[in-house]
């Protein structure tokens, strides 16, 4: 088991607990002028770290305002995880500069790759799931950590493909990289529910064949539909299936924070309210199902 499992903890002690929402500048005016009851946000990294102190401009002035009344997360895009290609040390960097400043709860990626040779392709590619690539990663994902000076959490992504060498199927992938390198999963469900689709596997499989402790984060998002295949586009409201996938998470991980996420298309600050509430519905429901054998004792 890595070091970071045990021994490290977030530099700042933050910790977020229930039904977040993500922070997009739509957004900006309302949060800081009604001050909503949410208990976190998330920001994309890639949106702010680019910028410094003092010189960030009203984006990162926003940041630092919400930071100043809320718990923040933050999510990257494009680290590349998956890449041969070696590390950005100058990404890294002003994401370290970034997170010393904001001092975020969580840290997250994506397990794949986004380009290579210095070309970012603007999307979220899959791996082969290899010993191979797994040996590739994993030493990755301690160097991230290492330069951040935090635990790093990695989410799993929606796949419209598939390489027919893999040698395990994606759970175990991702749960293997965070074994030995010590960082955590941030376990995206609409993504579980999108690629088991496409692909044809059982998404409670994957729930299920995922340890429970490795789990520190969710996400819940919409999907769009393509004939039989699914699209990951983050424009809908989350679906019934993705809610039942949800609820079967949490008897299984626990009560760990969750995100609503919606990118594209975006919907006035209330529709996703309502979707964080009904988060928080069914967060309850599973506590008082998890509670209810120690009170009849």
């Amino acid at each position: 088991m890595a070091a970071w499992k045990t021994s490290h903890h977030q530099p700042d002690g933050l910790v977020v607990r229930g039904v977040g929402i993500g922070l997009r500048s739509v957004h900006y005016d309302h949060i800081l002028s009604r001050r909503p009851a949410v208990p976190w946000f998330e920001a994309i990294s890639e949106n702010y770290m680019g910028l410094r102190d003092g010189q960030g401009g009203r984006p990162l002035e926003i940041l630092r305002l919400v930071r100043e009344r809320y718990p923040v997360a933050l999510h990257g895009v494009s680290m590349n995880i998956g890449s041969a290609d070696p590390l950005d040390r100058d990404y890294l960097k002003k994401l370290k500069r970034l997170a010393d400043l904001v001092k975020p709860a969580h840290i997250s990626d994506h397990l794949c790759w986004t380009g290579t040779r210095g070309r970012n392709l603007h999307d979220l590619l899959p791996l082969p799931y290899t010993r191979e690539a797994l040996n590739l990663i994993v030493p990755r994902v301690r160097e991230i950590q290492e330069t951040l000076g935090r635990r790093f959490l990695l989410e799993n992504v929606s796949s419209y493909a598939a390489y027919r060498h893999s040698e395990m199927p994606e759970w175990e992938f991702l749960a293997e990289i965070a074994e030995r390198s010590g960082c955590g999963i941030l376990l995206d469900v609409n993504n579980v529910h999108v690629s088991a689709t496409n692909h044809g596997y059982d998404p409670l499989e994957y729930i299920d064949g995922v340890p429970s402790g490795l789990v520190v984060q969710m996400h819940l998002a919409g999907y769009s539909e393509s004939g039989a295949l699914l699209i990951d586009t983050h424009d809908h409201p989350v679906s019934d299936p993705v809610w039942d996938l949800y609820a079967r998470a949490l008897r299984r991980f626990g009560d760990v924070p969750t995100l609503i996420e919606w990118d594209d298309r975006i919907p006035s600050f209330r529709v996703l309210e309502e979707q964080a509430a009904r988060a928080e519905k069914i967060r309850r429901g599973v506590s008082r199902e998890r509670l209810a054998p120690a009170l009849s004792s």
